[in-house]
């Protein structure tokens, strides 16, 4: 590791330039072939798959996507002369643009139901010849153009549905700015010097680029979800700022001891640079460890967050040490160089606040251990209540369409009407299309259904279609329980005798298996990951209590981030605080997406944390030492890094997404426990309670272990820390 960043200073000029080509031509081959974002829950050997099935196979009009146009009378009903005039000319025209199948109008023969009971509200439904993730996005918006083009002062339009929201959705990120600037203004206080603060935002904002250009050209090899961008770039920018400033807080380090520019940074790379490497290993472990899950949803969200933690990661590993090199002395501020200057070289020495903290932590573990463990331990107490769903239109923000059109749409016939279920029934012969309606009416008759549509036959009358309206919201967890009473004793009971199979799809009943089938892969998917770390920890540190330790305190951060989402969105806790949509379900995938990055980014503070006491223990072997003089010399760049990440994902919120928001809620608020309560309080306490058993390992074990840190030739004698 020393070679390779000794020789990045030495040949600092290629490196700045291989890497200006790499985001230069990567950023213009992304420009030239355009993204193709998609987001997709089908899942397969689910009943709303099978129904999926049936419908491309027998009935390809009726299985694309069905939206909404929802039209609103500020004066007079929709039925008014001028008002239906306008409507019905409006959908003419929509009827007529690329990828529509069919439009329902209100005030056709099929649009019985379609006007609300004082007339101000009504809804045209947009059949598309294809599901939402397969339809382009500019002929999804020439929809929305069409259709708003009709609005005038007597009539509103909004639409709304899975294509709608789907060619709403954003890929850029406004936040990044932010998080950029929060970022800058912590870096500047760390260092008290201006090149030295700009460095890691420098080699951050590189990996990122170009991971933010291999992400847009991955979009036409697999599923990309259009949320994937945003979580990419804000957690390269959070890993990426975290690993340079661990590593230019070395190279400084070893500048004020009179080391040489290249020595200083190819020191830092070999100690610092370790850690950033196995860290960055873990993140990416963590992150690709959802492919254990089977949801190919997933797949796309984790190889890009995936490339561009490994990108950020060999920005601070090759470019860091070239810009070094370049601003020579500059990476310290003018006091230091002056104090250099005057008076020589000066030992490293642990001093102030983490100086004393550490010492005090020595001398007494363990009441400060017990008492941060249990305050981890009620934060994440909610958890035990955790509801986890899928959000629908009404957590969009105000003001957007679709907002707008659930807004309306409950008004006028109730929640339920923004996402209709399916029934799509399989006719053994063409005589029993007869017998669906019956059913329909049995089914229509139970509590939470709003109203059942009439059903529409395929061409070769092999199968019927009918939209069940649920009385409750998409995510209301009244809605999951109706799906599940269709399938489980409603349908089979309306069936019998009928010979007929009645299938109940449709995409919020796809949303509601995505979420069953994912919750049933958590446990295994948390194991996978787990593992995985935890022996890479054992060969890193060579030991089996310090990687058990952590994985314990990993899960206990995640723990307390599921906690706290639970009680600022499920609980709505957050209405006021921060201004978010409370009581909301916890995203399905967000746990899995929580789990992986803060998994990963807490192993950061865990290997640069114990990475400098393994140093310590393999030159003196004196335990207490080794954990008090890691934490004295860690436990500023430690927090300093969890601060920029703490603001970071806090910019999140800038995004008024709800799975963004929910995402950075939960990752701020597992910094903030993770590097001010576990890190810096548990870590270090068990580890003295542990003694030198921290550091126990078979040797049958350690003979088969690949070796990555070399032990030193002799001991160096214990450092005294500076109280000041």
């Amino acid at each position: 590791m020393g070679a390779l960043g000794r020789w990045c200073v030495r040949h600092r000029t290629l490196v700045v330039l291989v890497w200006l080509v790499a985001l230069i031509g990567f950023a213009a081959a992304d420009q030239l072939a355009g993204s193709r974002y998609t987001t997709q829950f089908q899942l397969p050997d689910t009943p709303s798959a099978a129904a999926l099935t049936l419908l491309q196979r027998d009935f390809p009009a009726a299985s694309g996507d069905t939206d909404q146009i929802v039209l609103h009378a500020t004066a007079g009903t929709v039925r008014d002369p001028a008002v239906q005039a306008a409507v019905t000319a409006m959908l003419a025209r929509v009827a007529r643009l690329p990828h529509v199948q069919a439009v329902t109008s209100p005030y056709g023969p099929r649009g019985a139901g379609q006007i609300s009971r004082d007339g101000t509200v009504a809804f045209a439904t947009v059949s598309f010849d294809q599901r939402a993730q397969s339809l382009p996005v500019p002929a999804v918006k020439q929809v929305i153009t069409v259709a708003q083009a009709a609005q005038g002062p007597r009539l509103q339009v909004a639409l709304g549905g899975q294509a709608i929201e789907q060619s709403a959705a954003r890929t850029g990120s406004s936040s990044t700015a932010i998080g950029v600037v929060l970022a800058l203004v912590v870096l500047g206080f760390a260092f008290g010097a201006l090149f030295a603060a700009f460095l890691p935002l420098i080699t951050a904002l590189a990996g990122i680029g170009v991971g933010f250009a291999l992400t847009g050209l991955l979009t036409h090899v697999f599923a990309v979800a259009s949320f994937a961008t945003v979580l990419g770039v804000l957690i390269g920018l959070g890993v990426g700022v975290d690993y340079a400033l661990f590593i230019v807080t070395r190279h400084r380090t070893g500048l004020r001891g009179g080391r040489s520019v290249e020595d200083a940074a190819a020191s830092a790379v070999s100690t610092a640079g370790r850690a950033v490497l196995f860290a960055g290993l873990i993140v990416c472990i963590a992150l690709l460890g959802q492919f254990a899950l089977g949801v190919t949803f997933l797949y796309g969200v984790a190889v890009t967050a995936a490339i561009t933690v490994a990108l950020t990661m060999l920005s601070s590993l090759t470019l860091l040490p070239a810009l070094l090199g370049f601003i020579k002395l500059r990476a310290l501020s003018r006091r230091e160089r002056a104090r250099l200057a005057a008076d020589g070289p000066v030992a490293g020495k642990a001093t102030g606040f983490w100086a004393r903290w550490a010492a005090g932590l020595e001398r007494r573990p363990v009441l400060p251990g017990a008492g941060a463990l249990a305050l981890v331990v009620l934060i994440a107490l909610p958890v035990l209540g955790l509801r986890l769903g899928l959000d629908d239109a009404g957590s969009d923000p105000a003001g957007s369409t679709t907002r707008l059109a659930y807004d309306l749409l409950a008004r006028g016939f109730g929640p339920g009407f923004s996402g209709p279920f399916q029934l799509v029934a399989e006719l053994p012969a063409a005589a029993d299309a007869a017998k669906f309606p019956a059913v329909l009416r049995q089914v229509a008759a139970q509590p939470g259904v709003a109203a059942v549509t009439p059903p529409v036959t395929s061409p070769n009358g092999r199968i019927a279609v009918a939209q069940l309206y649920p009385a409750t919201s998409p995510q209301d967890q009244a809605t999951s329980d109706l799906l599940h009473a269709l399938r489980d004793r409603v349908v089979p009971q309306a069936q019998a005798g009928t010979g007929l199979r009645v299938l109940v799809g449709g995409a919020t009943a796809i949303q509601d298996d995505f979420a069953t089938v994912l919750a049933g892969k958590l446990p295994l998917f948390i194991a996978v990951v787990v593992v995985l770390a935890f022996l890479l920890l054992v060969m890193v540190f060579r030991s089996l209590l310090i990687p058990l330790v952590a994985s314990v305190m990993n899960l206990l951060s995640v723990g307390a981030a599921l906690g706290l989402l639970n009680v600022v969105f499920a609980k709505g806790w957050g209405d006021g605080l921060l201004g978010l949509s409370g009581h909301n379900p916890v995203e399905v995938f967000v746990p899995v997406l929580l789990f992986s990055t803060l998994f990963g980014l807490s192993m950061d503070y865990e290997v640069f944390l114990v990475s400098r006491m393994h140093e310590h223990w393999l030159l003196s072997r004196d335990n207490r030492a080794s954990v008090t003089l890691g934490q004295a010399e860690t436990g500023r760049v430690i927090t300093a890094a969890a601060t920029i990440m703490i603001l970071v994902f806090l910019s999140f919120l800038f995004e008024q997404q709800l799975i963004i928001d929910q995402f950075g809620v939960g990752l701020a608020g597992a910094v903030i426990v993770d590097a001010f309560l576990i890190r810096t309080v548990l870590v270090p306490a068990a580890m003295h309670l542990s003694g030198t058993a921290n550091w126990w390992l078979p040797r049958w074990l350690d003979r088969l272990l690949p070796r990555t840190v070399e032990s030193p030739a002799e001991p160096e004698p214990r450092k005294e820390l500076v109280n000041v």
